[in-house]
C-alpha cells in the first residue's frame, strides 16, 4: 500500500517521445532516407508539418505512427467549406490508411496567437474535417486538434492560478467542447527555451533544463504545495488548471513540439549545445519515466521533440533556425537516444561502492514524502519496486525507498543531484538492493 499510490502512473498507458520534421530546410533528405533515420533511430511517432504525399508513402508500412497537419495558409479554406474539409480528408488521409498509420491531425499552429485573423474559422475546421473522418469510418484511428503555444495564458507560474487570455475564451470553450467530446487531446507547444528567455533571470538556468535543483531549493506553487523541479512540467500543469478554469477536466495535454536550440547568436547565450543535449536527453528521460506532472500524476505527457533537422531557411532569430537534432546532411549535430534511457546505465565511475541509502532513523512519513519526490520529479526509474517486480517490499518503506533514492543519485550526481532527501538519506557502501557492503 505505501508503494501503490506513487507506483500507479507506471501502470497507465506509457507516454511515447515522437519527433517535428520541418521543411525549411535548404537540401531536405529525401522521404526514404528520412524514413531509414527514423528507424536507424527506433523512433516510432513523428509530426509532419503537413501532409507531405511522398512522406506519407515512405512511411507505409513501417508501423511509425503519423500526425500530418492543416498547415496555417490551408486553414481557411478548410475552415469556410464542407466540401473543401471532406477533400482534404480523402486527399491526405484516407488516400494513405491503412498502409500509412496516420493517428492525428494537427489543424494549423498556434492560429490564435500568431495568425489571429483565421481564429473565427478554427473550430468550424476541426468540425467540418470531423465530419469527413466520420464519413470516411475513420474517426476512432484519426484525432483532431490544434497546437498551442504558450502565450495562449496569461500568467503561467503559478500553474494552480494560470487561465486562457480572456481575448480568446469563446473559442477556446467550443476548442475544449470539441475535444472533449471526440476524445482528443489538447495539443501544447512547451518550449521551455523561451519560458527561460523571457524571464530574464527569474527561474534558474537548471530549472528549465531538468537538471537537479536541491531538493531544498525547489520551486514551490504557493496555493498547491506543490515542487517544481523543471519548467517543462510547470508549463503543463498551467495548461491542466487553464482548462479546469474553464469547467473542462479529463483533457489530457499532448506536448506537440520541445526542444532547446544549439546555437545562437551573442545575445542569445543559452543556446547552445551542451544546453541543447542536456534539455532533449532530460526531456526523453523525464517522458518516458511515466511519472506525471505533479498535480497529474497518473496523465503521461507523450511529446514531439522539436526537431529533427534544422530549419536553415526559417526566418527571424539565429537560434530560430538551430533546434535539429540533425542537420540536412543526416550528421548529427550531438547524439542523442529515443529508447527508454530509463534502463541505460548512467552510473558515475566515481560513485563505484559508494550508495545512497535510506536514513532507517528517519520518520516514515518523511520517508514516504521523499520516496514520492524521487519517483515523481526527481525522474528516479522505480519500476523495478512496483507490485509484481522484483524489489517491491510493501512492508519495508526503508528498503523501497532507499532503491529509488540510489537510483536518482547515481543518475544525476553528475550534474549536481545530492544524496539528502530532506535529511531521510545518507551515504553508504552497502548496496540496497543486495544489502551487502562492497569491497
Amino acid at each position: 500500500d505505501v508503494i501503490l499510490n506513487y507506483m500507479s502512473a507506471l501502470n497507465m498507458v506509457r507516454a511515447f517521445v515522437g519527433i517535428n520534421i520541418g521543411t525549411n530546410v535548404s537540401d531536405l533528405p529525401s522521404a526514404s532516407d528520412i524514413v531509414s533515420i527514423l528507424k536507424a533511430k527506433k523512433i516510432q511517432h513523428v509530426r509532419l508539418v503537413d501532409s507531405n504525399h511522398e512522406m506519407l508513402v515512405a512511411l507505409a508500412n513501417t508501423g511509425i505512427e503519423v500526425m500530418v497537419g492543416v498547415p496555417n495558409n490551408e486553414l481557411l479554406r478548410v475552415g469556410q467549406s464542407r466540401p473543401t474539409a471532406a477533400d482534404w480528408i480523402n486527399k491526405n488521409v484516407a488516400a494513405y490508411i491503412p498502409a500509412t498509420n496516420i493517428t492525428y491531425i494537427a489543424v494549423g499552429d498556434e492560429i490564435l496567437t500568431t495568425v489571429p485573423n483565421a481564429a473565427l474559422v478554427l473550430v468550424p475546421a476541426l468540425q467540418f474535417l470531423q465530419s469527413a473522418l466520420l464519413a470516411a469510418n475513420l474517426n476512432t484511428q484519426v484525432k483532431l486538434s490544434s497546437p498551442h503555444s504558450m502565450d495562449m495564458i496569461s500568467k503561467a507560474f503559478p500553474p494552480s492560478t494560470a487561465t486562457f487570455n480572456s481575448t480568446w475564451s469563446s473559442i477556446m470553450l467550443q476548442y475544449l467542447g470539441f475535444l472533449k467530446k471526440t476524445g482528443s487531446s489538447f495539443m501544447l507547444n512547451a518550449q521551455p527555451y523561451y519560458g527561460y528567455v523571457k524571464g530574464q533571470g527569474v527561474f534558474p538556468l537548471e530549472y528549465a533544463l531538468f537538471r537537479s535543483l536541491n531538493p531544498n531549493s525547489q520551486i514551490a506553487d504557493p496555493n498547491t504545495n506543490l515542487f517544481y523541479t523543471n519548467m517543462f512540467d510547470a508549463m503543463v500543469d498551467a495548461t491542466y488548471n487553464s482548462m479546469k478554469a474553464m469547467n473542462f477536466t479529463d483533457i489530457p495535454v499532448m506536448v506537440t513540439a520541445s526542444g532547446w536550440p544549439w546555437h545562437g547568436a551573442r545575445k542569445e547565450p543559452a543556446a547552445d549545445v551542451d544546453n541543447a543535449l542536456a534539455y532533449n536527453t532530460n526531456l526523453i528521460r523525464h517522458v518516458l519515466n511515466n511519472s506525471g506532472t505533479p498535480s497529474q500524476r497518473n496523465n503521461q505527457v507523450s511529446t514531439y521533440l522539436f526537431e529533427l533537422f534544422s530549419e536553415d531557411l526559417r526566418s527571424g532569430s539565429v537560434s530560430g533556425e538551430s533546434w535539429g537534432i540533425m542537420f540536412s546532411n543526416a550528421s548529427a549535430v550531438y547524439s542523442l537516444t529515443f529508447e527508454d534511457v530509463a534502463t541505460a546505465s548512467t552510473d558515475s565511475p566515481a560513485l563505484h561502492g559508494m550508495f545512497c541509502v535510506a536514513n532507517s532513523s528517519a520518520p516514515h512519513s518523511a520517508l514516504k514524502q521523499s520516496l514520492d519526490w524521487a519517483c515523481g520529479p526527481g525522474s528516479a526509474n522505480c519500476s523495478a519496486i512496483q507490485p509484481g517486480q522484483p524489489c517491491y517490499k510493501p512492508d519495508d518503506i526503508v528498503a523501497v525507498a532507499s532503491y529509488a533514492f540510489n537510483d536518482y543519485y547515481h543518475r544525476t550526481q553528475a550534474s549536481g543531484g545530492t544524496c539528502n532527501f530532506n535529511s531521510t538519506a545518507t551515504i553508504s557502501s552497502t548496496d540496497p538492493i543486495l544489502g551487502v557492503k562492497q569491497k
